[in-house]
């Protein structure tokens, strides 16, 4: 599972609907409703916020808003639409190391991608995020 922190145009069509099942999972642990997945390290940052559930449907709502924007047909029912949230920190290494690691997946995955990717200097947060300086987070499976 890898709930990515980097914004979700970034990520290619595959990568893209990978991600839209493990946050769909994700959601679906958080709500207790499956036993597997339960202790991921992607789910601390979550887990350790007021309201979960909210920052989960939050995140789904905005890679729903990225298949939209290239037509693909996301079913919008599978989250709650959240217009405010307070944003969760994310250190900048993390976001650093997510870009490495994305780069690397399209280095194999699609070329094109990959091309236009490694020449952007400085990708954006999901919305959900908020960036702040730090090292890759303690959760992060290096």
């Amino acid at each position: 599972m890898r709930i990515w922190s980097l914004h979700p145009k970034y990520i290619d069509t595959k990568g893209l609907v990978a991600l839209w099942r493990e946050t769909l999972l994700a959601k679906n642990v958080l709500e207790g409703k499956t036993k597997g997945y339960r202790n991921h390290p992607q789910l601390i940052r979550f887990k350790t916020i007021q309201n979960p559930l909210k920052a989960i449907n939050f995140y789904l709502q905005h890679v729903w808003i990225e298949a939209t924007t290239r037509s693909y047909n996301f079913d919008s029912s599978k989250f709650t639409s959240i217009e405010n949230i307070d944003k969760i920190k994310v250190n900048s290494g993390q976001l650093e190391f997510e870009r490495n690691h994305l780069l690397e997946k399209m280095k194999v995955r699609n070329k094109e991608k990959h091309n236009e990717l490694f020449i952007v200097s400085k990708f954006e947060t999901h919305p959900l995020f908020k960036l702040i300086e730090g090292e890759i987070e303690p959760w992060e499976k290096i």
